[in-house]
C-alpha cells in the first residue's frame, strides 16, 4: 500500500469513529467506521481532533499509524510509538491477552470493548478500551480506543463504599449474635439452672459464637484441674481424664496465678499431661482460656480451641470475659441473682435495639426503641432523648413514658441553658446527673421539675468527636437513681451512634453520588453548549464560504480570493474557539508543567497580587488536577468575593501528604456550604483527601487541602527550588 493510500485510509477511518453519535450502538460503529474508510475522503482535521485514540497497527506488532489524542494519552512522542512493537507498551499481566486478541483480530472477525493496561511515559497506567477490524489484504488492523481509566476507579471506588457498608452491616450481625448468645445463657442463670446444665449451654454457645473445634469449662479443686463441660464442633469430643495436676508453667497453672486470660497459639513445645492431652488427643494448635472470678477467687477458666493453623482472632479474650462474668455470677448469692435478671433484661434489650439497628430501620425507630429500652433496664418511668441543633437549642427526638404524660412532649425544642442534665452533658461531654430537681434551672431543668422529675442521669451520644446529643433518664421517685446508670445507658448510646454513623455514611454517599452525576451532566451540557455557540457555527460558516469560494471557481468568478480568506478566518476562529474550550476542561500548561506551571497561568490572570509558592515537582494526574481546581476555585473566590488586597498559594509534600493553600486578607465569611467548595470536598474524596475551611469574619480565608500520596508518589515529586513570585 503505498503512502498516499495508507494516509487517506488513515483518515477516512478517523472521520468514521468521529462523526458517530454517542449513542449509536457499537456494532454500527465499527461498519459506519468501515463504510467511511472506503470512501476515501480525507479527514485529517477530525483524526487530530479526536478525543479518543486512533491507531493503524500492521500485523507486524507494529503501528503505522496514530493520531494526536495517543500521543496525548500516553505521553509519548509519535516518533516512539511507531519505533517500538506494541506490546512494549503494554502492562506484563495484559501482554497474553493482548496477543491471543491480536491473533484473533488478524484472522478477520472484529474485536468490539477488548480492554488492556498500557505504560504512559510518565509511569502511570491507563485503560484502553479497544474497537478493531482488519483489512486481511492490507495486512493492516484499525483500531479506536478509548481512555476508560477514570470509569475504572470509580467502579473501584463504588465497590469499596459498598463493601464498608456491608462490613457495618457484618458487625452488627456479631454483635447480634453475641447478645443473643449472652442473653440465652443469662437466663439460664436467672432461672437457677442446675449447674450442669448452665455450664453445658455455656461451651455451647461460646464455641458456637466464636466458630471454635472445642470449648470446655474446668475449675480448679486441690492442685487439681477437673473438666465440668466439654463441647465439639463436629462429632463427640474426645473422652476426658476426670482430673491433672495442676503444675507450675502449665495452661491452668497461669491462669491460677494470674487471674489473667493467656492464650497458646502453638502447643508444640508445651510440657505437662493437660498440654499433652490438648496437644496430642485433640490436635489443637491455638487456644484462649479466661478466668473464672467467685467472691474474689479464681474458680475456674473458660477455653476455646482451634484445630486450624493460625492463631484465635485477637478479640476472643474480650468476647470470652462477658461469658464468664455470668458462670461467676450464677454461682453468688440471692443478690448476684438478681443482677443477672437485670444483665438478662439489658442484654435482651441491646439485642432488641442491636437488631433494629443491623436492619436499618428508620431513625426514629431506633431512637423510640432506645428510650424505652434504657427506661426499662435502668427502671426508671420516663426517658428522653435530645439532639443538639446548630443554633445551640436542643430537639427531643425519643421519649418513653410509664405515666400520662411525659415530662416533655416530642419534637420540643428548648434552650439547655442553666443547670440541668442536659446542660451539663453539653457542657461536659461526659455523663452526668442530678440527684435533686429541685436545684435544677433553665427552661429544660424547671418544665422536668414541674413535671414532677426528682432526679436524673444523662449519657452524651457522640458521633465523629462531636456531641450529637444526651439520653436522659429521669425517676418521679425521691432519692438519686443506681450508682452504675449512666454507664448502663452509655451501652444503648454505643448502638444510637452506630445507627446515626450509618445512617449518615449512606447519605453522603448518596449526596456525594448526585452531586458527582450533577456536575457531570452539567460540564457536558455546557460543552455542547459551547460547541454549538462557537465552535460549531464556526465552521459551518467555514463550509458554507469554501462551497460559494468552489462555485465561484469553477464559474470564473473574482471572489474566489475573499470567499477563501473568509472561509479560512472562520476555521481559525473555530480552532481558537476549541483551543479555549478544551483549556476550561483542563488546560495544557498543566497537562504540560505540571501543577507550578498551572498555577502559574492562573496567577497571571489575577486582578490582584498573589505569591505562587508551589514547592513540588510532577504528581500523578488525576491528584495535579485536584489540587488545580482546588486553586482555581479559591482563587475565584478570591476575586469574586473577597475584597482582597493580596493572595498567596503554597503547595508542598510532607509526610506523604500533599498539602495545597490559598490564603487571603480579605474580609473573610466563605460559606462552606457553596456549591464550588462542596465539589471540591467531592472531587478530594475521591482521593480519599480533605478540605478545610478557616475563615473568621473580617479576618481573611484559609483553604486548606491534603492529598495522600502514596510513597512512589512522593518520591517523584521533589521540592522546586522556585522562590515565592508574584
Amino acid at each position: 500500500m503505498n503512502k498516499h493510500n495508507h494516509d487517506s485510509n488513515c483518515g477516512d477511518f478517523a472521520e468514521g469513529a468521529e462523526t458517530l453519535p454517542r449513542n449509536e450502538h457499537v456494532g454500527t460503529f465499527v461498519e459506519g467506521a468501515k463504510r467511511r474508510c472506503r470512501t476515501n475522503m480525507s479527514a485529517r482535521s477530525s483524526r487530530d481532533l479526536a478525543p479518543d485514540l486512533m491507531v493503524i497497527a500492521g500485523f507486524d506488532g507494529y503501528f503505522k499509524r496514530v493520531n494526536p489524542a495517543a500521543e496525548r494519552i500516553l505521553g509519548y512522542s509519535r516518533r516512539d510509538l511507531l519505533s517500538r512493537p506494541f506490546l512494549e507498551f503494554l502492562h506484563p499481566d495484559d501482554v497474553q491477552r493482548t496477543l491471543d486478541a491480536f491473533a484473533d483480530v488478524m484472522s478477520g472477525p472484529d474485536v468490539i470493548g477488548f480492554e488492556n493496561r498500557y505504560r504512559c511515559a510518565d509511569g502511570s497506567l491507563r485503560w484502553i478500551q479497544w474497537n478493531s477490524w482488519t483489512v486481511t489484504e492490507q495486512g493492516l488492523i484499525y483500531a479506536v480506543g478509548r481512555d476508560v481509566t477514570e470509569r475504572r476507579r470509580a467502579d473501584a471506588e463504588l465497590r469499596e463504599a459498598q463493601r464498608m457498608v456491608e462490613g457495618s452491616r457484618a458487625e452488627l450481625r456479631v454483635l447480634a449474635a453475641e447478645q443473643a448468645a449472652l442473653r440465652r445463657v443469662a437466663t439460664l442463670v436467672a432461672k437457677d439452672v442446675p449447674p450442669g446444665e448452665l455450664f453445658r449451654a455455656v461451651v455451647r454457645e461460646v464455641g458456637t459464637l466464636l466458630g471454635a473445634d472445642f470449648s470446655g469449662l474446668v475449675c480448679f479443686e486441690g492442685g487439681a484441674v477437673v473438666a465440668v463441660a466439654t463441647w465439639a464442633a463436629v462429632g463427640e469430643h474426645p473422652p476426658v481424664p476426670p482430673s491433672w495436676p495442676m503444675q507450675a508453667g502449665d495452661p491452668a497453672t497461669r491462669i491460677a496465678e494470674t487471674r489473667q486470660p493467656e492464650r497458646w497459639d502453638d502447643w508444640t513445645d508445651s510440657e505437662g499431661p493437660l498440654a499433652a492431652f490438648i496437644r496430642d488427643e485433640m490436635g489443637v494448635r491455638s487456644t484462649v482460656g479466661y478466668p473464672i472470678v467467685v467472691g474474689g477467687r479464681v474458680w475456674g477458666g473458660l477455653g476455646v480451641h482451634w484445630k486450624r493453623p493460625g492463631p484465635l482472632p485477637p478479640d476472643t479474650e474480650s468476647r470470652l470475659a462477658q461469658f464468664t462474668d455470668l458462670v461467676g455470677t450464677a454461682f453468688a448469692n440471692a443478690e448476684a441473682r438478681a443482677e443477672v435478671a437485670r444483665l438478662v433484661r439489658e442484654q435482651a434489650g441491646l439485642r432488641r435495639v442491636a437488631t433494629l439497628v443491623a436492619r436499618e430501620r428508620p431513625p426514629e425507630e431506633v431512637f423510640a426503641s432506645v428510650a424505652e429500652e434504657v427506661g426499662r433496664v435502668v427502671g426508671v418511668a420516663d426517658t428522653l432523648m435530645w439532639r443538639h441543633e446548630p443554633d445551640g437549642s436542643a430537639i427531643v427526638v425519643a421519649v418513653w413514658t410509664q405515666h400520662g404524660s411525659a415530662p416533655l412532649r416530642l419534637g420540643a425544642r428548648m434552650r439547655p441553658g442553666g443547670r440541668n442534665v442536659a446542660s451539663l452533658v453539653l457542657r461536659t461531654g461526659r455523663p452526668a446527673r442530678i440527684d435533686d430537681f429541685s436545684t435544677a434551672s433553665g427552661p429544660i431543668g424547671e418544665r422536668m421539675h414541674a413535671a414532677g422529675i426528682g432526679s436524673a442521669v444523662g449519657a452524651p451520644i457522640v458521633v465523629e468527636g462531636r456531641i450529637w446529643g444526651a439520653m436522659v433518664a429521669a425517676t418521679r421517685e425521691p432519692g438519686p437513681l443506681p450508682a452504675d446508670a449512666e454507664s448502663r445507658i452509655e451501652k444503648f448510646t454505643e448502638l444510637v451512634v452506630t445507627a446515626i454513623s450509618n445512617m449518615q455514611a449512606r447519605s453522603d454517599l448518596a449526596a456525594s453520588r448526585a452531586r458527582i452525576v450533577a456536575a457531570a451532566d452539567e460540564e457536558r451540557r455546557r460543552v455542547v453548549r459551547d460547541l454549538h455557540d462557537g465552535a460549531q457555527q464556526r465552521l459551518v460558516h467555514a463550509v458554507i464560504t469554501l462551497k460559494q469560494a468552489c462555485w465561484a471557481l469553477q464559474n470564473d468568478q473574482e471572489a474566489v480570493p475573499g470567499l477563501v480568506s473568509e472561509g479560512l478566518e472562520h476555521a481559525e476562529r473555530a480552532t481558537a474557539e476549541l483551543r479555549e474550550l478544551a483549556h476550561g476542561i483542563l488546560p495544557a500548561v498543566l497537562t504540560r508543567g505540571g501543577l507550578s506551571a498551572g498555577v502559574q497561568a492562573l496567577t497571571s490572570r489575577m486582578p490582584l497580587p498573589v505569591k505562587n509558592g508551589v514547592s513540588v515537582g510532577r504528581l500523578p494526574p488525576a491528584v495535579e488536577a485536584t489540587a488545580y481546581f482546588v486553586v482555581c476555585e479559591a482563587l475565584t473566590n478570591v476575586a469574586k468575593h473577597a475584597r482582597a488586597e493580596h493572595a498567596e498559594v503554597t503547595a508542598r509534600i510532607e509526610e506523604n501528604t500533599l498539602t495545597v493553600q490559598v490564603r487571603d486578607d480579605g474580609r473573610g465569611g466563605a460559606r462552606p456550604e457553596g456549591s464550588g467548595l462542596v465539589g471540591l470536598t467531592d472531587r478530594l474524596a475521591a482521593l480519599d483527601g480533605l478540605l478545610r475551611i478557616e475563615t473568621p469574619s473580617g479576618g481573611g480565608t484559609l483553604i486548606t487541602a491534603a492529598i495522600p500520596l502514596t510513597c512512589s508518589d512522593a518520591r517523584a515529586a521533589p521540592p522546586t527550588r522556585a522562590p515565592l513570585s508574584d
